[in-house]
């Protein structure tokens, strides 16, 4: 058997995560179908396109097959910088009630 044939992944598995994304962007749009408002529907929706994209980043870019160490590297920036997003976010909030509080009088 050579390198190449050993190398390569079962077709199985791109047709069950194709069909898996087929069913998360069908519950996707059922989000406005269904007209959810508010924190849920952008929740749900934020929710299914992270899990899409991480199947597509795991099993259609390979990631799952690599080393620890080149995960990290790719997907550590991303955390850190929805980290700092969602601490700005806190802290907005935070200076947008306080002047709400004090100069709205």
């Amino acid at each position: 058997m050579s390198d190449a044939a050993s190398n390569q992944h079962p077709i199985g598995i791109y047709l069950k995560i194709w069909l898996l994304l087929f069913v998360l962007s069908t519950l996707s749009y059922l989000v406005d179908w269904y007209q959810l408002q508010g924190y849920l529907r952008w929740t749900l929706i934020l929710f299914f396109m992270f899990l899409k994209a991480g199947f597509i980043v795991a099993i259609f870019m390979h990631l799952s097959w690599e080393r620890l160490s080149l995960k990290w590297v790719l997907l550590a920036p991303p955390l850190a910088i929805a980290v700092l997003v969602a601490l700005m976010a806190i802290e907005a909030d935070y200076t947008f009630f306080n002047r709400l509080e004090f100069f709205d009088r």
